[in-house]
C-alpha cells in the first residue's frame, strides 16, 4: 500500500470537511458591533452550533497531523 498516496487523500478529504464546518459556523455580531450595534450579552455554544465547533477544531488537529505524518513519511 501506497502511505504517500493514502495520506493526500485523507488530507483532502479531511480538508474538505474543515471547510464545510467553518463555513457552516454562525458569524456572530460581526462589523454590528464595530459601529454600536452589537449585542453585549455573553451566550454559549449549544446543541448543533457546538458539534460544528468542536468538530472544527478536531478536523484541524487531524489535519495537521497528517501534514506532519507526509512530511516525516517524504523524509
Amino acid at each position: 500500500m501506497n502511505w504517500e498516496l493514502t495520506i493526500q487523500i485523507a488530507e483532502i478529504v479531511v480538508v474538505a470537511l474543515l471547510v464545510v464546518t467553518i463555513l457552516l459556523q454562525q458569524k456572530g455580531s460581526g462589523l454590528g458591533a464595530v459601529f454600536g450595534g452589537g449585542n453585549d450579552i455573553y451566550a454559549t455554544k449549544r446543541g448543533a452550533e457546538k458539534f460544528i465547533f468542536i468538530s472544527s477544531i478536531a478536523l484541524s488537529v487531524i489535519f495537521l497531523g497528517l501534514s506532519l505524518a507526509s512530511f516525516l513519511i517524504q523524509k
